[in-house]
């Protein structure tokens, strides 16, 4: 069967540092931090009081509040996000086959604050079942996918990928093979997260995954650095139109870059915690090369999963240093989790895209709140701390790895 080339012709974000693609793209290079106080619910009482929250975003600026109310904030982000994708990518609706358009979209959660108020509603009460008929609907990880298929037209290949913070990478891999192997010509991908609520919150703090830093949110998440102390939490969604590039090309589309491979493994090791060697995190990256065709030495950045947690910088680290050998010392790594917080499901996405402007622009965004070397990590590295910097990246990598030990890498690369 004929492997078929798949590119990227639209792209749509909704993030902590920008409503917009462009948006986004400005708070990246220019280092802007998302992270501020809660403001979703009290969050007095938490350990942890700060998140990286959308700003200034109202989503009856994208839709009425009736049908608002009929979908949890996930699905909302994914909607919001995915006109942006649409309306990028100038495709005409009037005139593609819609039965071979599908939608793959990624959340780690889903409709927790749904299913979170539904449970307080009914315990304050008589112990009567009184729920909201969309509680279902609004909570279920697929509706995502469900809604934006309904509102376009696309009967396609249509489902949600599950697999924690490699939710959205996984839903691009998905959707990268659907067109390789003819059966879809253009697939929406991506993720979507809401889970800066009371259970979010409160769960991760259980973990003591999140950073508790309330004394400098803004400088809270910071990947690779010596004092780093857990993740940031994040909200909003990313999207991807993924397309045929011979179906590209035909309608004369704009293209992003193109999807030259996609990278699957599992850690077999912990619940939470990475493989301390991060053997995972090496056959993954391994993964995605030979499927890409590519080199190590051609591999030009890394967008690292970078999380902020004390274990999990370590080795990844590590695991870029085996896999790249020498040239590691050549990549641009960055973290742009130390901006946007982590997005959780939609980490994998809105990273995507990060990898893609870098690419676009030849600049890779920076990895903020460095301030002291991590002896357990290579310093000699090029973590783009600080700053952004300039670089032809003809080759991009982008790396998420998700409780359970989900690991997923994706290849993008300059259209030859």
């Amino acid at each position: 069967m004929e492997i078929r080339r798949v590119v990227v012709t639209g792209l749509g974000a909704l993030t902590p540092i920008g409503n917009n693609i462009e948006q986004y793209w400005n708070g990246l290079v220019n280092g802007v931090s998302g992270a501020a106080p809660i403001t979703h619910f009290d969050a007095t009482k938490f350990k942890t009081r700060f998140a990286c929250e959308l700003k200034n975003f109202e989503v009856t600026n994208f839709m009425n509040r009736k049908e608002a109310r009929k979908m949890d904030r996930f699905t909302q982000y994914a909607m919001v996000a995915t006109e942006e994708a649409i309306n990028d990518s100038q495709l005409d609706l009037e005139k593609i086959d819609k039965d071979r358009v599908g939608v793959i979209w990624g959340a780690g959660i889903g409709g927790l604050e749904t299913f979170q108020n539904e449970v307080l509603n009914f315990s304050a009460g008589d112990g009567t079942p009184r729920f909201n008929p969309f509680f279902i609907p609004k909570m279920i990880a697929d509706i995502a996918p469900g809604q934006i298929s309904i509102k376009y037209g696309f009967r396609g290949p249509n489902f949600a990928t599950v697999s924690a913070c490699a939710s959205s990478s996984n839903s691009i891999i998905d959707a990268l093979n659907y067109i390789r192997l003819g059966y879809a010509d253009i697939m929406v991908s991506g993720g979507s997260e809401a889970t800066i609520t009371i259970a979010g919150m409160g769960g991760f703090n259980a973990l003591q995954a999140l950073s508790t830093r309330n004394d400098d949110p803004a400088t809270a998440s910071r990947p690779f650095d010596k004092d780093r102390d857990g993740f940031v939490s994040g909200e909003g969604a990313g999207t991807l139109i993924l397309e045929e590039y011979e179906h590209a090309k035909a309608r004369g589309a704009k293209i992003y870059a193109e999807v030259a491979g996609g990278g699957l493994s599992a850690d077999a090791y912990h619940i939470t915690a990475p493989h301390p060697e991060g053997l995972g995190a090496k056959l993954v990256m391994k993964n995605c090369l030979k499927d890409a065709g590519l080199k190590p030495e051609d591999v030009d950045a890394i967008n690292m999963h970078g999380t902020a947690t004390p274990l999990g910088d370590i080795a990844e680290s590590k695991a870029i240093l085996e896999v790249f050998g020498e040239h590691a010392y050549k990549l641009n790594l960055n973290s742009t989790k130390s901006m946007t917080g982590h997005l959780l499901g939609a980490a994998g996405a809105i990273e995507a895209i990060a990898s893609i402007l870098a690419m676009k622009y030849g600049i890779v965004p920076p990895t903020i709140n460095h301030f002291t070397d991590d002896d357990q990590i290579d310093s000699k590295l090029n973590f783009t701390f600080n700053k952004a910097q300039k670089r032809n990246v003809k080759v991009a990598m982008s790396n998420t790895f998700g409780f359970g030990g989900h690991n997923a890498c994706v290849l993008l690369k300059k259209l030859d």
